[in-house]
C-alpha cells in the first residue's frame, strides 16, 4: 500500500492551544485605584509645595495699604486699627477678619477690602454720619441717626452745624439703638433738610416724648410740637401764622400743632398774667389747654 501524503501546512489542523485563565474582577478594578490615589497624592503633594512656596514668598507680602472713603476719621486713624496686616501674606491673610476690626470703630459704618497683586490691599471706609448733637447728663456727643454715639463733642468738630438733641435718654455704643427716639430725630432732621432755608433754623429737637418731637428755630424762643409726622408741614403752616398769633400773644411759651385743623398756643407766665389784667376774647382763645411742656 503506498503511503498518504500528509500536509506539512497547520493550518488546517486544530491547535493545541492551552486558554488562558480570566483576571479576577478584584484585580481589574484594584489597579485604576491604585493609580488615581497615586495621582491624587502626587497631586496633593505639588499643591503643599505650591501652598507653601507662596506662603514664604516674599514679594506676596503686603507692603501698601490703600486708605479710601474716610474723611472725619482721619488715614492714620484706619491704619492704626490695622496695625499687624501690613506683612502678612496677600493670599492668605483673612481680610474679613480685619474689616470686623475696622467696622468695630465708631466712625465706620461698613468697609470693604480688596486685594491687589502683588502686595496691595485697597480699603474703601463708608463713615457713620452725625445727625447732630446729643445732650446726655451735661455731655455733648456726636450721634447718628439711631441715637448711637460717635464720638465726643468737642473744637475738632466746631465746623459742624448741627441740631442739639435732647430726650435721647442713655447714649448707647455704635450700632446700638436708643430705641425710637433717634430715629425720630434724625425724621425730623431729614424732613428740615429737604428745605435748606429751613435746616439753617433748626435749633434744638427734644425727643422725650417718642411720639411728639419739640423744636425750636433760630430766632424763635417758642417750644413747637410737631408730633411724630408731617413735620415739614406742620412747621411751614406755623410759620405762616407766626405774625398773626404774636399779634394776639406777644410771648408765647409753646405751640402745639399736632391737630392739624387748630393750633393751640400757650403764653408765657408773664405773657398770661398781662392778659389776666385786662382779659380779651383772642387771649382766652389763643391759650386753650394744651399738653405741660417737657
Amino acid at each position: 500500500m503506498s503511503p498518504v501524503a500528509v500536509s506539512a501546512d497547520k493550518r488546517f489542523h486544530r491547535a493545541h492551544v492551552k486558554p488562558a485563565r480570566k483576571r479576577g474582577r478584584l484585580r481589574t478594578v484594584s489597579i485604576p485605584v491604585v493609580k488615581g490615589g497615586l495621582i491624587a497624592a502626587f497631586l496633593a503633594l505639588l499643591v503643599y509645595r505650591g501652598g507653601a512656596v507662596l506662603a514664604e514668598a516674599p514679594m506676596l507680602r503686603i507692603d501698601r495699604i490703600l486708605v479710601g472713603g474716610n474723611h472725619r476719621l482721619g488715614t492714620d486713624d484706619v491704619l492704626a486699627q490695622l496695625h499687624g496686616l501690613r506683612g502678612e501674606n496677600i493670599v492668605w491673610s483673612d481680610l474679613d477678619a480685619w474689616r470686623e476690626r475696622l467696622v468695630a470703630s465708631p466712625w465706620v459704618r461698613d468697609a470693604t477690602f480688596r486685594r491687589t497683586l502683588p502686595s496691595t490691599v485697597e480699603v474703601m471706609v463708608s463713615e457713620r454720619e452725625p445727625i447732630g448733637i446729643g445732650r446726655v447728663k451735661g455731655q455733648l456727643y456726636l450721634v447718628d441717626e439711631h441715637g448711637a454715639l460717635i464720638d465726643t463733642y468737642g473744637p475738632q468738630y466746631a465746623d459742624l452745624d448741627l441740631p442739639i438733641i435732647d430726650g435721647l435718654g442713655t447714649i448707647t455704643a455704635a450700632g446700638d439703638s436708643n430705641s425710637d427716639r433717634g430715629e425720630l430725630a434724625a425724621r425730623v432732621i431729614q424732613a428740615f433738610r429737604s428745605k435748606p432755608s429751613l435746616a439753617r433754623r433748626l435749633s434744638q429737637i427734644d425727643v422725650t416724648d417718642q411720639h411728639n418731637a419739640a423744636v425750636i428755630l433760630n430766632g424763635d424762643q417758642a417750644v413747637i410740637y410737631v408730633g411724630d409726622d408731617r413735620f415739614l408741614a406742620r412747621i411751614e403752616s406755623y410759620l405762616d401764622l407766626a405774625s398773626a398769633l404774636r399779634a394776639r400773644v406777644a410771648e408765647i411759651d409753646y405751640v402745639d400743632l399736632r391737630f392739624d385743623d387748630r393750633i393751640y398756643v400757650r403764653p408765657t407766665a408773664k405773657a398770661a398774667r398781662a392778659a389776666a389784667v385786662v382779659p380779651g376774647r383772642d387771649a382766652k382763645r389763643m391759650a386753650r389747654a394744651a399738653p405741660k411742656r417737657h
